[in-house]
């Protein structure tokens, strides 16, 4: 139970489809509901691929550059920290949204797979994250890898009702909510961010294991 919540919320917390609304209404600005429905499905679905690609490859990933599990959680952990400080400030982190692409995206005839679906929604911090659970998991088909594909697929979901009623989302917290919102989940992703690191170092020994 521990290791499900612990996916479910460092998976949201970082696609954080929430953050996502300003960017999804100025770049769907002059689309009809339809389209803006088909650009929603299209980056939940974008972010599924991706993510689940990460995780099903991961630890093929981990043998193939020899990188061991507490090196991607000290790396990952410091990647997440950043990106919850600028959550704390109520922004999108520079990874997941650089200057320009809401004004370029917005051009585009369809922006649901970039830079909607990546890397706004499957930015390298949420990569990152999904990384590091898999390190964790024992052998591919484990219960482990199941609630981390189960944290994916719930976030995806959860991302497509978000963006696809955007707008009565923002009508309903308004631009203060969200942001209380935002600040909330990057002081929660900062927290397991330093947990992330923590756990790395103790795995590395350099700090002692508390029992």
């Amino acid at each position: 139970m521990r290791f499900s919540l612990l996916a479910l919320s460092s998976i949201f917390f970082l696609v954080d489809p929430f953050a996502a609304i300003p960017s999804f209404i100025a770049i769907t600005e002059h689309a009809d509901a339809a389209r803006r429905k088909r650009m929603a499905r299209k980056a939940a679905l974008t972010c599924l691929i991706v993510l689940t690609s990460f995780a099903l490859a991961g630890q093929m990933i981990f043998r193939m550059f020899g990188i061991t599990l507490p090196a991607f959680e000290v790396a990952g952990g410091l990647i997440l920290l950043l990106i919850g400080l600028e959550m704390l400030q109520a922004k999108r982190s520079a990874t997941q949204e650089a200057t320009g692409d809401t004004e370029e995206a917005a051009a585009k005839e369809d922006a649901g797979i970039v830079p909607l679906g990546i890397p706004m929604l499957a930015g390298p911090g949420a990569i990152s994250s999904v990384m590091v659970l898999v390190g964790q998991v024992p052998r591919l088909w484990h219960w482990q890898m199941g609630a981390i594909l189960g944290a994916i697929v719930f976030t995806c979901l959860v991302s497509y009702w978000v963006l696809a009623g955007a707008g009565r989302v923002r009508a309903v917290m308004g631009e203060t909510g969200i942001r209380i919102l935002v600040r909330i989940m990057g002081l929660l992703l900062v927290a397991l961010a330093m947990q992330f690191f923590v756990n790395g170092l103790t795995d590395l020994g350099l700090i002692a294991r508390q029992d």
